[in-house]
């Protein structure tokens, strides 16, 4: 073996260490995070032809969602998983991902002025979630279908809690269970829709502001 001197060695073994790194699966990284709390493996399914990450600060946006995926069926004849939308939801946009059974015990229709069409009064069930024909398809559910993925940031959640623990006179760690629990079936819990927002994009994601 010829003679390296020691700063050639030093190089050779620098560049040598980064190619191991390189050789890393960085999906493994995401399914393992150092706390067993959260489980980021979903986002070894985002794949597929076009996604897109629909940023919710407006809740009555969902038409939109349902327009990409229309477009991308009408013009490309593309369906999930050739297409992946998923929507990310922070504070504003919660209602969306309440369930039926949050919305009845606590006032999330009133102190978020959500109003159920069928009574023309604060909802006391969540009026995005089923089909209806007016809307055509632009709900929850049918998105879901389609293979549209929800979030709920957490760091929004504890804030949300604290919120309605305020409204009612309850304890917010107890309301924060509550809604954890209880979150629309499929809602994926995330510790910070700030940091999603970046993790998607770097799995290839386009970003819509909504």
């Amino acid at each position: 073996m010829p003679y390296l001197p020691s700063s050639r060695r030093g190089f050779m073994g620098t560049l040598a260490a980064l190619a191991g790194l390189a050789t890393l699966d960085v999906d493994d990284a995401l399914a393992a995070p150092s706390s067993s709390e959260w489980d980021m493996s979903w986002l070894k399914e985002i794949k597929g032809k076009h996604r897109q990450v629909f940023d919710f600060g407006d809740m009555y946006v969902l038409h939109v969602v349902k327009n990409w995926l229309d477009a991308h069926e009408t013009v490309y004849q593309l369906r999930f998983p050739e297409v992946y939308a998923i929507v990310g939801i922070g504070g504003s946009a919660f209602p969306i991902n309440a369930s039926d059974e949050l919305y009845a015990k606590y006032p999330i229709g009133k102190l978020w002025e959500v109003t159920d069409p069928a009574t023309d009064q604060p909802a006391t069930r969540n009026p995005f979630l089923g089909e209806d024909r007016a809307d055509g398809g632009a709900k929850v559910r049918p998105l879901q279908a389609r293979g549209v993925k929800f979030w709920q940031c957490n760091n929004a959640l504890r804030g949300i809690s604290g919120r309605i623990a305020r409204a009612i006179d309850g304890s917010t760690d107890a309301v924060y269970a509550d809604l954890r629990a209880h979150l629309n079936p499929g809602v994926i819990l995330v510790p910070a829709h700030t940091m999603l927002i970046g993790l998607v994009q770097e799995r290839g994601c386009a970003y819509e502001s909504l």
